[in-house]
């Protein structure tokens, strides 16, 4: 059978199309880092195969290397066949590198000789990272969505997308809700490189001739940044914030966050006293530990409040339009947001 080997843009298109599993073939370090999204790690070589070979290649060149990798590893190749089969019962795999060289090549001889449909990314994951950087960094129909914070940003952006409209929840991508308590009840945060290839692999799947929604967010959300270039066009995309009322926003942190332990949520408060200043978080902590949860989130807005005005007016926008936004009506609001984002687009 005859292997098949694509570039990057038909690689993904096909392998999104076919439902079939996509390999890593690199070692678990290395996915563990950052993958293509989707894939599942079936490394030709574990991390200290990997380091040995390494080491042997340097210093007696590429054939002693090739021979240790098959003493190392040749012993277990009926291994890697009975996981791929657990992986790909049907035997229609998509296999990848770092460089798309010898571990895929190895992996698809191996597989193919099993019986194994392989289809291979020519030029590997470095290949891939470069397609990935080239999508957040392309100018995009962005719509972006502001708001103080506890009005429900990344719910109404889902419920745009019920509605019909594309979206990238940036929080959802990076697991952390951008706050100094952002990352409470959220899985771990990837790593950077990771965080960016879920950016480039959901942008991929969007209509770039269609406008795409956005959370305000700073660089930072959580340990992950905003590549460069992304938040550039974030920051000068047209925007429209929903101005939500304090008691409601109030009401929607305490349901949020109170259910966390008092301990935790004073470590998050004392963490920012710098900014916030020192007597304005001893008042907060001090509604904490007496159950005050209204009081506690009243200090906390009159600090993040602050903060995002300060951003916004940081941010040249070319257009900030502002929508009254009622949870109670929030259908009739949300169909307002749209009428204001079409009157944009004109």
């Amino acid at each position: 059978m005859q292997l098949r080997v694509l570039e990057i843009n038909d690689f993904v298109n096909s392998f999104k199309k076919s439902g079939a599993v996509l390999l890593d073939a690199r070692s678990s370090g290395e996915y563990e880092k950052a993958h293509i999204p989707g894939a599942v790690s079936l490394p030709l070589l574990d991390n200290e195969s990997r380091a040995i070979i390494g080491t042997t290649y340097k210093l007696q060149g590429r054939e002693a290397a090739v021979l240790k990798g098959f003493e190392l590893e040749g012993p277990r190749f009926h291994e890697k066949i009975l996981r791929a089969v657990t992986l790909a019962p049907e035997k229609q795999v998509y296999i990848y590198c770092w460089r798309g060289g010898m571990r895929s090549n190895i992996l698809a001889w191996l597989l193919q000789m099993a019986g194994f449909k392989v289809t291979l990314l020519k030029g590997g994951y470095k290949t891939f990272r470069h397609w990935v950087i080239e999508h957040y960094k392309t100018p995009r129909n962005y719509l972006v969505l502001g708001g103080k914070t506890g009005s429900g940003k990344t719910e109404i952006l889902h419920l745009m997308k019920q509605a019909g409209e594309q979206i990238i929840d940036l929080e959802g991508l990076a697991n952390h809700k951008g706050s100094t308590f952002g990352a409470l009840g959220q899985l771990p945060q990837h790593s950077q490189e990771h965080f960016e290839n879920l950016l480039g692999w959901e942008l991929s799947d969007l209509n770039s001739a269609k406008r795409i929604w956005i959370e305000n967010e700073s660089r930072l959300i959580g340990r992950n940044c905003l590549p460069p270039a992304f938040y550039e066009l974030q920051i000068t995309s047209p925007k429209i914030s929903v101005d939500v009322g304090t008691e409601v926003r109030t009401q929607r942190i305490i349901c949020e966050y109170a259910n966390f332990p008092v301990d935790i949520l004073i470590d998050r408060t004392v963490s920012v006293k710098n900014r916030m200043g020192p007597q304005h978080s001893k008042m907060a902590v001090e509604y904490l530990q007496v159950g005050d949860f209204p009081g506690w989130v009243g200090k906390m807005l009159e600090y993040y409040d602050k903060t995002y005005s300060h951003s916004s007016q940081q941010q040249p926008n070319s257009i900030d339009t502002h929508v009254s936004f009622r949870w109670d009506d929030w259908e009739m609001c949300l169909q307002e947001i749209i009428k204001k984002a079409n009157e944009i687009a004109i």
